[in-house]
């Protein structure tokens, strides 16, 4: 759209000598109405419209219904929202560019031009999920790791420099860099974005999708930016716009002061479980208030990190001088500083002390309140007071699954959660066992703590907790601790920034000293590689069932995710991984028991070695620019390994059938250039029946692959060994993999059967159980259609887009829970399976299903956003008729559902046959 457009709204503003344009909020307020006490958010969404008004994409309307937003701070309003930019992860990235070269070919097929699929939109695709912590606790790890990646993934890696190479604004950051939402923040991000445009430079809010629900960590720099799948950021990157509901606003007020010894990892806690029980799925968080005066942003970032595991589509922090300070931090020049204040107050974007904004609703946390925390053992909004830990697990080795009560001054926040319904996890008391590990014999006991991880975006980010790591590991020195012999320790920072800084304080070689090696730049164990343990360790955890321990610094503890031999997981900030790797079990109260001795026999506490605030303070000191901008300075260069590697020259990729990492999919088989109708459901049979809480990590995992699984079973027919399967996350550009380890998570429980652990169904025709893969196929041999019945919150996590894309190729149709998280409900529509959803107070329970049923779905052809389907679901008792509610929200995401997709979609709108 022209800039000349929308005449009444541009202004102009010098920042710098230099002339920049924009979309005016105060002058589209003369007519629009007063936007003043519109939520910061929402007035980016609304700069967003104005930009992109068109009449036909964007409209008028579009714009009062934000404005009018006000009056009941809600809306049903439907607009198409178009980010300035999309973030990738090579894990989720990499399917993405498949598709993307996929797509040529299929316009290649069609007779056009291929190069027409091509980014509109900047991209940027960060490697950091492919390293895995094979080798730790010594000098040598880093380069080791590194080196072994590089061979894993050399597939990979040509593919991706092709990419970089055939499309245009695609750029992509090495591996052995950072992880993206670090780098986002620290370097990428510039919260207020400029591009040329009609001849005149034109200013406007960074936005960003990301291919990472954790994208959200951005929102500490100002910028509004949230994860979507994979699905959905191709199309945005195709300029496509986001289609979305104005969302409801919830405000957090955040007042007062951490206390001594109080961490932000202990905050963002404490604030994931107060907004999971309040219910934020599919809502906008802003917080406000005066707490944000001395709230460092790195403990912002680590807050809007977590906004998936409270549940919200975005955490976000105004502009205000913080921001600016950070931004001068990392290296930013001065003229984008500038630019940043300069704008953000002419369009109203700073926040001002005591602004009240109006919400949909409102919660209050005084920062004094929170107390040391952790979260498990298999849910991130499930906290747990340190004091608690002890007395938690030991009810979990008696089979209570509930969350302790807390109601000591600063523990009113633990409503605790339940263990998610159907994947419960097995906690029984077993005796401990003999081992022997390089030479030492000690016995492994239930809770001991065989993971320690300094790891994931969400802490390394964060000079202040990272320091008090090392300040920790140098007064445990001193005091003669060291780390158990059957830990194993690892140490990723999200960039190298964070070697810098420790190196400076000579903290690095205190935290080596007790293992905490670094072991690469990248998410390592929060993503699930963690990497094998010592071979005695994990004998010693199978021959005695042992329930033992990960404690890590992550975001993300679901279960089977982190280690399929470690039952329990548990959040922690970076100096608690420390001390629980010193302590060796969780079953120690670390309030009030030891940690161990000193060299003269006396007791040594947590408290004896828990760095004070002025120490850390003190550390954050030697945190210096010149660090950002060094590491920063050739960020897209990568080693001379990466840079040697072979990179074809073609538009269209030349797929190999020998590849076990790059396949062609067959998504776009057979497509023509225009839909075919849309066909009800008939007689099709359950192929999983599922509890509550099951998360993209069930239906999708990213870790390890087993060998007697299907997709194990798959490589090694094909010459690959089990020592180099990698995961399930480094092989998403197979689709042959990926199918099969659909529904594999090795703790899912499919209702269907009776106390069996792991992606298996029972196939009806037959009456055998079998892996769900298996079984799948068999239907489809049969011509047989299928749905996945699921409770509430279906698909939590992750923002993976093979949890849909391996629903859809197994031949399910619909999927029917009592209810979905944001995006993988976007997903299922993004690839043409219809989410629906149970009317209030029906479920699979009150139904008595037992997976046996048929199930039939009327008025799939006849769809309206949010409107009503019949389900008829059959058995040898009889029929039972229900409707159900199609969650299918919005009048483009039918339109994509009628297209069988939305690459389909955007696949035909490129060719000109929409």
């Amino acid at each position: 759209m022209s800039a000349d457009s929308v005449p009444r709204t541009l202004a102009s503003l010098t920042v710098a000598e230099r002339i920049y344009h924009y979309y005016s909020l105060p002058k589209a307020a003369e007519t629009l109405g007063d936007i003043s006490r519109l939520p910061m958010t929402l007035k980016v969404l609304l700069e967003n419209q104005l930009r992109f008004a068109d009449d036909e994409s964007v409209s008028r309307d579009d714009m009062q219904a934000l404005v009018d937003w006000q009056k009941e701070a809600r809306s049903s309003r439907e607009i198409g929202y178009r980010p300035a930019r999309v973030l990738m992860q090579d894990f989720t990235g990499v399917p993405g560019v498949v598709d993307l070269a996929s797509m040529r070919a299929a316009v290649e097929t069609l007779g056009e031009e291929p190069s027409r699929i091509n980014p509109l939109s900047p991209v940027d695709l960060i490697i950091d999920h492919s390293v895995m912590v094979d080798k730790y606790g010594n000098p040598t790890a880093f380069r080791d790791n590194v080196a072994i990646e590089m061979e894993r993934n050399r597939e990979r890696y040509e593919f991706l420099r092709w990419g970089q190479e055939a499309f245009d604004n695609f750029r992509v950051v090495p591996p052995g860099t950072g992880i993206c939402h670090q780098v986002n923040l620290e370097y990428l991000g510039k919260t207020v974005w400029t591009k040329e445009e009609g001849g005149k430079t034109l200013a406007y809010p960074d936005t960003l999708v990301g291919t990472d629900s954790h994208t959200t960590m951005i929102n500490g720099l100002g910028i509004l930016g949230w994860g979507v799948g994979g699905i959905e950021a191709e199309a945005a990157m195709l300029g496509q716009p986001v289609s979305m509901l104005i969302p409801e606003v919830v405000g957090f007020k955040l007042t007062g002061k951490l206390r001594e010894g109080i961490t932000a990892t202990d905050l963002v806690l404490t604030v994931t479980q107060m907004l999971r029980k309040k219910g934020v799925v599919g809502k906008f968080v802003e917080f406000y208030g005066d707490g944000l005066n001395d709230l460092p942003l790195a403990d912002r970032a680590t807050i809007a990190n977590m906004a998936p595991e409270y549940g919200a589509t975005c955490g976000f922090f105004p502009v205000d001088d913080e921001t600016l300070n950070y931004l001068h931090l990392t290296g930013r020049s001065k003229p984008q500083v500038a630019l940043v204040e300069a704008y953000s107050k002419a369009q109203g974007l700073w926040r001002e002390p005591g602004a009240e904004p109006i919400f949909s609703d409102t919660l209050h946390l005084d920062m004094g309140d929170v107390e040391a925390s952790l979260a498990g053992p298999k849910r991130p909004q499930d906290r747990v007071a340190l004091s608690d830990m002890k007395a938690t697990f030991e009810k979990l080795m008696n089979g209570d699954t509930s969350q302790p009560p807390s109601t000591e001054k600063g523990r009113l926040f633990s409503e605790g959660g339940q263990t998610a319904v159907g994947i419960e996890a097995s906690y029984e008391h077993h005796d401990s066992q003999d081992v022997t590990l390089a030479g030492e014999a000690f016995k492994l006991n239930p809770g001991a703590v065989v993971i320690a991880a300094i790891t994931s975006c969400t802490n390394t980010s964060n000079p202040n907790v990272m320091l008090a790591a090392g300040l920790l590991a140098r007064k445990a020195l001193q005091k003669g601790l060291k780390t158990k012999p059957w830990v194993k320790t690892s140490l990723a920072p999200g960039s190298k920034v964070v070697t810098d800084y420790l190196a400076a304080g000579g903290f690095q070689e205190d935290l080596d000293a007790l293992g905490f090696n670094l072991v690469g730049y990248g998410c390592t164990t929060c993503i699930g590689n963690s990497g094998p343990l010592p071979e005695a360790i994990e004998k010693a955890i199978e021959d005695g069932d042992l329930t033992v321990a990960s404690v890590l610094s992550g975001n993300r503890n679901f279960e089977g995710r982190i280690h399929p031999l470690v039952k329990t997981n548990w959040l922690a900030s970076p100096p608690l991984v420390v001390a629980y790797a010193l302590a060796g079990n969780v079953r120690l109260d670390l309030a009030k028991e030891p940690l161990g001795k000193d060299q003269d026999g006396q007791a040594i506490y947590l408290q004896d070695i828990w760095p004070s605030q002025a120490e850390i303070a003190e550390a954050v000191e030697k945190v210096k620019t010149d660090m950002y901008r060094k590491e920063y300075a050739e960020v897209f260069d990568g080693d001379e390994v990466w840079k040697a590697i072979n990179v074809p020259q073609s538009q269209v990729y030349e797929w190999s059938k020998d590849s076990t990492y790059i396949q062609h999919p067959p998504f776009f088989e057979g497509m023509g250039k225009e839909p075919a109708p849309v066909e009800d459901v008939k007689d099709a049979r359950i192929l999983a029946m599922l509890g509550d809480s099951v998360t993209t990590d069930h239906i999708s995992p990213a870790g390890a692959i087993k060998p007697d699984s299907p997709a194990g079973r798959y490589l090694q027919e094909r010459g690959v060994k089990p020592v180099d399967f990698n995961s399930y996350g480094s092989r998403r550009g197979n689709h042959e993999v990926m199918m099969r380890g659909t529904f594999a998570n090795v703790r899912i429980r499919n209702e269907m059967l009776n106390g069996v652990e792991g992606g298996y169904t029972r196939h009806i025709s037959s009456g055998k159980q079998m892996a769900i893969y298996d079984a799948a196929m068999k239907y489809q041999e049969e011509g047989t259609p299928l749905v996945v019945i699921a409770g509430k919150e279906y698909g939590t996590g992750s923002s993976r887009d093979w949890a849909a894309k391996g629903t859809r190729l197994l031949g399910v149709r619909a999927v029917l829970a009592e209810s979905y998280e944001r995006i993988h409900r976007s997903n299922l529509i993004g690839m043409g399976v219809v989410p629906l959803q149970f009317s209030e107070g029906e479920s699979r329970k009150t139904l008595g299903l037992t997976g046996d049923e048929a199930v039939s779905i009327e008025g799939l052809g006849e769809l309206t956003p949010g409107g009503k389907v019949k389900v008829t679901i059959a058995s040898d008792k009889g029929e039972k008729k229900f409707e159900a509610l199609c969650r299918i929200d919005t009048a483009n995401e039918l339109e994509y559902y009628h297209h069988g997709g939305i690459l389909h979609y955007v696949l035909r709108k490129m060719i000109g046959s929409v």
